[in-house]
C-alpha cells in the first residue's frame, strides 16, 4: 500500500524480537524530506536494527514502515535504487581495488550507467571521500578509515534521493570525521540524509533534526532547537587576524543582542547572542567576509546536544 506525499521515512509501532530479546519495542519515527536527520542512542538502542528493517535486510516482528510513501517491507528495485546505504561495518572483497568496488556498485542500479559516465562518477567520488590516488589500491591494503570512506562512496554512487548511513564516522580520526560531516553538508542539497552516530558535536553541527532512541523505543524527536528545549541563539566564533571594526558593525545589527570577545593567544573568541534565532544564517557570512580575518571555528554555544541527550537517555535508565 502506498501513501502519497508525506515524509521520506515513516515508521509506526515497529517491533523486532530476536528470541527473548526485544530489539525494537514499538518504535515510531518520522524523517522529513530534504533534511539531515541524526539518529542517536546508546549501543543496543535499536538503531542498526531499525535501519536494517528499512533496507529490507531484516524482517520486523510487527509494525509498519514506509519509504517514499511506499511499504518498505515490500519495496522493489525501483524504490531501493533511490537509496544509498552504508552498514555499520562495511566489508568488501579484499582482492578488489577501490575503483572496481565502485564500478561494480554503480552497475547494480536500475538502468545502469554509460561506461564513460560511470568512470567519471567513480573518479569524482574517489576524490570527494578523500581517497584520491588510491583508486588502484586493493581493499586488503586499506586502513579501517579508508574502508569506511570507500563505504560512503559506494553509498553515494547511484546519486540517491535518500542516504542511510550507520555510524559513518566509525574508525575515522578527527580530520576524517570533519570531512564526513562536510560531505553530508555537501550532498544535502539534493539528498535526504538519515544517519546514526555517537559523536554528538557532529550532529549538532550539521543536522536539521534528530531522534533519540533507547531500549528499542523512541524517546524524543524533533528539530535541534526542540530537543535542546530552548531557541538556538548563542554562537561561538574563533577568529584569527585583525577584525578591525567588525565587532561594532555586527553589534549594530538589529538581530544581534550582544557580542563578547576574549583574547586566546593569537586568536579571538567571540560569543554572539542573537535577538532573533531565525537570523542565524546571517552571522557567519558577515564574519567570513571580513578582510584580514579568518574564521577558524564557528559553532553553537547554547546548551549542548550532549547535555540534552544525557538527560533524555538518563531519564529512561533511571540515572
Amino acid at each position: 500500500m502506498a501513501k502519497s506525499g508525506g515524509p521520506i521515512i515513516e515508521v509506526n509501532g515497529l517491533y523486532k524480537r530476536y528470541g527473548k530479546v526485544e530489539a525494537l519495542r514499538g518504535m515510531d519515527l518520522i524523517v522529513p524530506r530534504g533534511t539531515v536527520f541524526g539518529f542517536l542512542g546508546p549501543n543496543g538502542a535499536g538503531k542498526t536494527t531499525a535501519m536494517k528493517i528499512l533496507m529490507g535486510l531484516v524482517s520486523p516482528t510487527r509494525g509498519e514502515a514506509f519509504l517514499f510513501g511506499r511499504d518498505a517491507f515490500h519495496a522493489g528495485p525501483a524504490v531501493r535504487s533511490r537509496i544509498g546505504y552504508l552498514p555499520q561495518d562495511p566489508e568488501f572483497h579484499p582482492d578488489r581495488t577501490v575503483r572496481e568496488i565502485l564500478k561494480f556498485a554503480g552497475r547494480l542500479y536500475s538502468g545502469g550507467w554509460n561506461p564513460l559516465v560511470l568512470r567519471e562518477r567513480v573518479d569524482a567520488l574517489i576524490d570527494q571521500v578523500g581517497l584520491a590516488g588510491k583508486g588502484r589500491r586493493r581493499v586488503r591494503a586499506l586502513s579501517g578509515g579508508e574502508i569506511q570512506r570507500l563505504g560512503i562512496a559506494q553509498a553515494l554512487i547511484g546519486e540517491p534521493e535518500l542516504l542511510i548511513l550507520d555510524e559513518p564516522s566509525a574508525g575515522l580520526d578527527p580530520r576524517g570525521r570533519r570531512e564526513v560531516i562536510d560531505l553530508i553538508d555537501d550532498v544535502r542539497q539534493h539528498t535526504t540524509v538519515f544517519y546514526s552516530t555517537h559523536i554528538l558535536d557532529d550532529v549538532q553541527r550539521v543536522s536539521d533534526a534528530v531522534a533519540v532512541v533507547g531500549g528499542g523505543r523512541m524517546l524524543a524527536q524533533g528539530s535541534i532547537g526542540e530537543i535542546l528545549g530552548t531557541p538556538i541563539r548563542t554562537y561561538t566564533a574563533i577568529l584569527r587576524g585583525k577584525p578591525d571594526g567588525l565587532r561594532k558593525r555586527i553589534g549594530a545589527e538589529p538581530w544581534v543582542a550582544n557580542v563578547d570577545t576574549a583574547q586566546r593567544g593569537e586568536l579571538e573568541e567571540w560569543t554572539v547572542r542573537l535577538a532573533d534565532a531565525t537570523a542565524a544564517g546571517r552571522l557567519l557570512p558577515l564574519l567570513a567576509n571580513q578582510k584580514g580575518c579568518d574564521v577558524v571555528e564557528f559553532h553553537l554555544s547554547d546548551r549542548s546536544l550532549e547535555d540534552a541527550y544525557l538527560e533524555i537517555v538518563g531519564d529512561v535508565h533511571g540515572e
